[in-house]
């Protein structure tokens, strides 16, 4: 307004106003075209996953559950079986001793695992010289590839000039057969197992220990708690969670374990061994599937593992309810 009126007592004319902001009508072309890129650019960025979920891991599975509802033969035809093929599964032997074996051989290499990862995160928590060098050469191991582990291992439990079956001797034992017997050669896997899984559990401790607020520790101390106890009292309830996390993980690792007992039985590795003493579900499933080509007990097998992983799952779901509700119930009182 005073620039108007300014403008008036000089004799020149008023500045033009600067045109109104223009207002899209709702309907217009440009409008559309926003709220479409608004609603369907999240859909478009996670479409990719979704398209390679349903090509590699939705179609392989639906199809896999049609293929054990038929008898399939390498280059041959389905034809319809229903049922009969997981029939036949609860009346053979090898399925049951494939189950067997993959059972105890996941105890054997998943207990001492965890136990030791537990361990060395314990260790690795405090302040030592060269933290760094030692968590990564904990993680060492697991980034070995398990083809070249598994052939050093069987080297070193080879019956005949195997370091350890030497070791053995020279404190008095026994050469040990740890091929062809059951118990040692599933021991020796374990080995495997336990050798490259341990440091990755260890490093994942690691994370959840130095979560734990240090006020726990200080009041523990404070109360007169040694080390040990701090432990057991403090450390081991606090990551809970995580334990229960990498115990269900490691289950399903040693359910799905096929490259070490394939590679360190050799020639024998598909069979398990000379009298299928180490064979696990994958072997059989292997050896079902492509060296006598029924595709159709092949994919039950596949079928029976992951009912497997999802009781597994069940259980770790109800398992962490329980916990759930009793740290609530403590809270409360």
């Amino acid at each position: 307004m005073a620039t108007s009126v300014r403008a008036a007592a000089d004799g020149t004319p008023p500045p033009t106003p600067p045109p109104p902001p223009a207002v899209q009508v709702r309907g217009s072309r440009p409008s559309r075209l926003y709220r479409w890129d608004l609603k369907a650019a999240p859909y478009a960025f996670i479409a990719p996953f979704f398209l390679c979920f349903a090509a590699f891991g939705l179609f392989p599975l639906i199809y896999t559950g049609w293929l054990s509802l038929h008898r399939v033969e390498l280059g041959g035809e389905a034809q319809w079986r229903g049922f009969e093929n997981y029939t036949g599964l609860l009346d053979s032997d090898f399925f049951w001793n494939a189950l067997a074996n993959t059972f105890t051989i996941g105890v054997i290499s998943t207990v001492p695992q965890l136990l030791m990862a537990l361990g060395l995160a314990h260790l690795l928590n405090y302040k030592l010289r060269g933290r760094g060098f030692f968590r990564v050469a904990v993680l060492a191991p697991y980034a070995t590839s398990i083809a070249a582990a598994t052939l050093v291992f069987a080297q070193l439990f080879n019956s005949d000039y195997g370091l350890i079956n030497t070791v053995l001797g020279w404190v008095g034992f026994d050469p040990v057969d740890w091929e062809s017997s059951k118990w040692p050669a599933q021991i020796a896997i374990s080995v495997i197992v336990i050798w490259r899984w341990t440091g990755y559990n260890a490093l994942i401790y690691l994370a959840a220990m130095q979560a734990v607020p240090q006020d726990l520790y200080e009041a523990a101390s404070l109360d007169g708690a040694s080390r040990w106890r701090q432990f057991v009292s403090v450390t081991i309830p606090s990551i809970r969670p995580t334990i229960l996390f990498t115990v269900v993980v490691s289950t399903i690792g040693a359910t799905q374990l096929f490259g070490e007992p394939m590679l360190f039985g050799g020639s024998l590795g598909v069979s398990g061994g000379s009298g299928n003493q180490f064979q696990t579900l994958s072997l059989l499933m292997y050896e079902k599937g492509w060296m006598t080509g029924a595709l159709g007990q092949a994919s039950a097998i596949a079928w029976v593992m992951l009912l497997l992983l999802l009781l597994i799952g069940a259980v770790r779901l109800l398992l962490a309810r329980l916990n759930r509700d009793r740290n609530g119930e403590r809270r409360t009182a």
